[in-house]
């Protein structure tokens, strides 16, 4: 069973058209015949009617002979083979590559596509369009749904290999100690050491004042047991006081011996992650015992896993930061292209340059999509779908041959007449 096509609702207006315009045709023809029969019953009784006779029969020949014209395009008239007739359904391939070149030459040429893009002023009509709000919201919605799709497709153990291999390759190959060193070096050099040793003597300092128990019996209990209990625990708070007080004054003084000797070895610490094969072996040993496979894996999936949780709930929450900053960032791109001149200038003579490097590229293929599509088309479908763009105009070539033929018959018959009257 052949399946009907449904046309469109245009298609089914032009059809309606279509259908009118040839019942005028054919009824223009039909009175012609009626005129023709009774003028041609009844010219010997009224010798007038001659010239409508020939009048009728002219309009009748014009009639047919445009009648054969227009059908022999879309189709063989009467089903007759004859030849020359069926044009646009036998030559389907051919009149597909003549209009696949035509729109190749005059459309996809590169003065024509340059010459459209810089008269449209895409940058400035595009900036004006996201500089709206509502605009920039769908524009944001859009891309929000976008992302969710693309968060959706990613395999999870894909992106996990990813991330292990970029964190492998970028993270752990390297050496860590001589750059950690080397960044050291600097920040020691720049004395930003400082900052941390106050705040460690500050907490020191805080937590001896606020716990002079912790100090305890640290010093008495190592004093011989036959001292007087009362001379361990002055020993104890005179060391408990030496510490509190050492302390604040390493914490008073910039230029300490025991600041200094901190700065010392910190110079020689990173000295050595540069320049010490033992301490670079021992920093490697400890990465690799901090990240082997496992770990690393584990470290891939939880981030991987973390991250798609938060971009899934950001995108799909409307009020979320994330689209937020996306629809403020559409409308501040749109603001600025509508604004900025200069910018959207150099934008669109980019956007002239690319297309017209793509079509001047591709624009045979870009040709060859109509060529290709008229190849696949049915050769009666394809007449059906021409007939049903011009049909309509053509009909009106079957009217105007009527009217014509009659006229050319009336003025044929009345001048063979005249010639007639002047021999006798």
């Amino acid at each position: 069973m052949v399946a009907t096509r449904i046309p469109s609702p245009p298609d089914a207006a032009r059809l309606v058209a279509l259908t009118r315009m040839k019942r005028l045709a054919a009824g223009l023809l039909g009175v012609m015949a009626v005129v023709f029969a009774v003028s041609f019953a009844l010219q010997e009784r009224y010798p007038a009617l001659e010239y409508v006779r020939a009048a009728a029969e002219g309009g009748m020949v014009g009639a047919i002979a445009d009648w054969f014209a227009v059908t022999a395009l879309f189709r063989y008239p009467l089903g007759l083979r004859i030849p020359h007739t069926n044009i646009i359904a036998r030559r389907k391939d051919e009149i597909g590559a003549s209009l696949g070149e035509f729109v190749e030459t005059n459309f996809l040429s590169e003065v024509v596509v340059r010459g459209k893009l810089e008269s449209l002023g895409v940058s400035r009509r595009l900036g004006g369009w996201l500089g709206r709000p509502q605009n920039a919201r769908r524009v944001a919605d859009e891309l929000a749904v976008a992302g969710t799709g693309m968060l959706r497709l990613l395999g999870d153990e894909a992106v996990k290999d990813l991330i292990e291999a970029v964190v492998r390759e970028h993270l752990l190959r390297p050496e860590w100690a001589p750059s950690l060193g080397r960044v050291g070096s600097r920040l020691v050099a720049a004395g930003q050491q400082e900052a941390a040793v106050d705040a460690v003597l500050e907490r020191t300092e805080h937590w001896l004042a606020a716990h002079p128990e912790a100090f305890g019996h640290a010093v008495s209990q190592r004093l011989p047991r036959w001292l007087p209990g009362f001379v361990g625990e002055m020993v104890d708070d005179k060391a408990y006081r030496e510490v509190l007080g050492f302390v604040a004054a390493v914490r008073a003084q910039p230029g300490h011996p025991l600041r200094q000797a901190i700065d010392r070895y910190l110079a020689e610490l990173m000295s050595d992650l540069q320049h010490d094969p033992d301490t670079i072996a021992r920093v490697e040993s400890l990465k690799a015992g901090l990240f082997d496979n496992a770990r690393l894996r584990e470290f891939a999936g939880e981030a991987w896993e973390s991250a798609k949780a938060t971009l899934a709930d950001a995108l799909a929450d409307p009020s979320s930061g994330l689209r937020a900053g996306i629809q403020s960032t559409v409308t501040d791109v749109g603001e600025r292209l509508a604004e900025d001149a200069a910018l959207g200038a150099r934008i669109d003579r980019w956007l002239a340059d690319a297309l017209s490097h793509l079509v001047q590229s591709y624009r045979h293929e870009i040709a060859g999509v109509i060529t290709e599509t008229v190849e696949r088309w049915d050769a009666a479908e394809t007449s059906e779908k021409i007939e049903l763009q011009v049909g309509r105009d053509l009909q009106f070539i079957r009217i105007n041959g009527t009217v014509v033929g009659a006229l050319a018959g009336l003025v044929i018959f009345a001048v063979a007449q005249g010639m007639l009257a002047l021999t006798r």
